[in-house]
């Protein structure tokens, strides 16, 4: 079985498929990645508070995190094409449950480089679902609505997201004690490890849930979708996706896409707590992250419809113009201002990754599974740009710090505007 399908694949068995079934059972997997990776919003302040970081330390988080899909979507890619994208789905879903199982002894040896080895497991779980199901959902219909279907399932995506923050503010971040500057050294030691073992109880339910999913997954009777062999990559006379300067460009896209969304999701507990800006305690501040992803949810559920009939590269450089222009706002800018201005980027974050994802994607055919192994590789920005404003934060503050997404966000607007447009490099 090949899964290395183009967008236009056609189905092994039958004429006229019906891939609506399918497509509501990969929602609930971008619903539980969206919803462990945002966790890492929560992890980053409270990580910090445990083991007394400073922010470059607190971003090794992010780093180990996302440094996964770097070291990890080349070999998964591999692995999809072997075993087929349910084959991946499910081995997916069982790494990275093991990931969130071996949360209990990290906060139990109360050992950062635990944790973060943790962490790694349960990304490598993850990067091999999204190489399975981000080209799984572009191949399940017709081409030329393959940024909708990304959009639509996304939407689910940032379903998770924006409930995660609630989760943890009350499952993690609600263990937090409101002052702790007379205590002696061993009830600050009491406390700290009360903070480590909060991760347990929810992590252990995540893992079971992941099972559960890999169970199901695994039962489930999905379409096998097979590459046609008559549907060659535009400039067929080349073997390799790298040959493509719209996928180069466009991974590129993510890189700088996942890392600004990183890094900006990772400073908001802390950036609400600067008395400049709202004063809030973490607890608190972690509700508000909600927004910031909420409105991912919401432009994704407009960006299904509309982009039906809106030309994706013009939408996509509309929105990341928006979002730079609203980070200005955030700098340079005190009180609600600059707190609504900074979750508002959430909105515009919405139709990004899928839509960068899917215009990268166009015209590969038989290739498909070679970029979406790249792509996936390029999600790495999370790990590196984070680690980036980490040290800008720990020497310019948190604030100014938010200067640095703006270069992302002028880069997507390039690619929507021209880098996105199918040309191959010279063999």
């Amino acid at each position: 079985m090949s899964s290395s399908a183009p967008a236009g694949a056609t189905p092994t068995h039958g004429t006229a498929p019906n891939y609506r079934f399918a497509l509501i059972a990969l929602t609930s997997l971008f619903f539980m990645w969206g919803f462990i990776t945002c966790l890492n919003d929560i992890l980053v302040p409270h990580l910090k508070s445990v083991f007394s970081l400073n922010y470059t330390q607190s971003m090794l988080i992010q780093l180990c995190f996302f440094g996964a899909y770097f070291l990890m979507s080349l070999p998964a890619g591999a692995v999809v094409k072997r075993i087929g994208y349910k084959g991946g789905i499910v081995v997916g879903l069982v790494i990275a449950a093991i990931g969130c199982a071996l949360f209990v002894p990290a906060a139990t040896s109360r050992l950062y480089p635990v944790f973060l080895g943790a962490l790694f497991v349960l990304a490598t779980g993850i990067t091999l679902l999204q190489v399975a199901a981000n080209p799984y959902v572009t191949v399940l219909g017709p081409p030329d609505t393959a940024a909708s279907r990304l959009n639509l399932t996304q939407a689910f995506n940032s379903l998770g997201t924006t409930i995660a923050p609630m989760f943890g503010a009350f499952m993690i971040l609600g263990t937090a004690a409101a002052a702790t500057a007379n205590m002696t050294p061993e009830q600050l030691d009491v406390l700290h490890a009360t903070e480590a073992s909060a991760v347990k109880l929810p992590y252990m339910g995540l893992a079971a849930l992941l099972l559960i999913l890999a169970a199901v997954f695994a039962a489930l009777k999905l379409p096998v979708v097979e590459g046609n062999d008559e549907i060659t990559p535009i400039g067929s006379a080349h073997g390799s996706a790298w040959s493509y300067r719209h996928l180069v460009l466009g991974a590129v896209g993510i890189f700088v896409y996942v890392g600004a969304e990183v890094s900006i999701g990772s400073f908001l507990v802390n950036f609400f707590a600067e008395p400049s800006i709202a004063g809030l305690s973490e607890a608190d501040a972690a509700h508000y992250v909600s927004y910031f992803w909420g409105g991912a949810m919401i432009g994704r559920f407009i960006g299904a419809f509309a982009m039906r009939y809106v030309d994706d590269g013009k939408a996509l450089a509309f929105n990341a113009l928006i979002a730079g222009i609203l980070l200005l706002v955030t700098v340079f800018t005190t009180g609600t201002t600059a707190m609504w201005a900074v979750l508002a980027i959430g909105l515009f974050n919405s139709i990004m990754f899928p839509t960068i994802f899917s215009l990268a994607l166009h015209g590969l055919g038989r290739l498909t599974s070679q970029g979406s192994g790249i792509l996936c590789l390029a999600i790495v920005g999370g790990a590196v740009l984070p680690v980036a404003q980490g040290a800008l934060a720990d020497t310019i503050g948190v604030q100014l710090a938010f200067l640095m997404p703006v270069i992302c966000y002028v880069y997507i607007a390039y690619y929507g505007l021209v880098g996105h447009k199918p040309r191959t490099t010279t063999a």
